[in-house]
């Protein structure tokens, strides 16, 4: 038995350092609750590859190798992203909105049930970087399996009590604006499981 006993552990280990995946293929799993973020917890974010820190955010992109597939749903199309279990709107939304505005506006798409579905919110700080592509994609970090205009996205996580993070896939930077001050675009988010 002592002899069969170093073949047993490392066959042992294999199976425990293999990931388990979902029912939808997803292995990844994403902050989905909101909460108020900290810029130090911002620059220690997991499966984030960071180029450049600043005072209000960092320049860098996910390291997720993303499984996307582009769906029509009730005349709806959306992103489902089988490495995180995540389904996105894949146009996102037409005009620049503040902070509140992009809240309502999810809360509108809602209510007509997108895709047949009724709980898309805005995503987390952790799922929007998800997106960012480490090089330039049609103009932009992001898989061009996306609508393109929507150049910069909110997050639902506060920086503070009067500022909201974002993610601009123009330059590949994530940080925070004053919810008061300034618009964006909205890419809302479901969770598939």
């Amino acid at each position: 038995m002592r002899k069969y006993l170093p073949h047993i552990l490392i066959i042992s280990f294999v199976f425990i350092a293999i990931p388990i995946t979902s029912a939808t293929g997803g292995s990844i799993t994403l902050r989905s609750s909101y909460k108020t973020l900290s810029l130090s917890e911002v620059h220690s974010m997991p499966n984030v590859s960071i180029r450049k820190k600043t005072k209000w955010g960092f320049g860098g992109h996910s390291t997720i190798n993303h499984d996307y597939n582009l769906k029509a749903i009730k005349g709806d199309v959306v992103v489902v992203d089988n490495a995180t279990g995540l389904m996105w709107h894949q146009n996102g939304s037409d005009d620049w909105m503040s902070w509140d505005e992009a809240k309502e506006w999810v809360e509108d798409l809602n209510s007509r049930g997108y895709a047949g579905y009724h709980d898309w919110r805005l995503p987390t700080l952790d799922e929007a970087v998800s997106l960012l592509e480490s090089n330039k994609r049609n103009d932009l970090y992001i898989d061009p399996i996306f609508n393109k205009k929507q150049e910069l996205i909110w997050t639902g996580n506060r920086a503070g009590s009067q500022s909201a993070w974002f993610v601009r896939f123009i330059n590949g930077f994530v940080g925070w604006f004053y919810v008061y001050n300034y618009s964006s675009y909205v890419r809302p988010v479901r969770s598939v499981r």
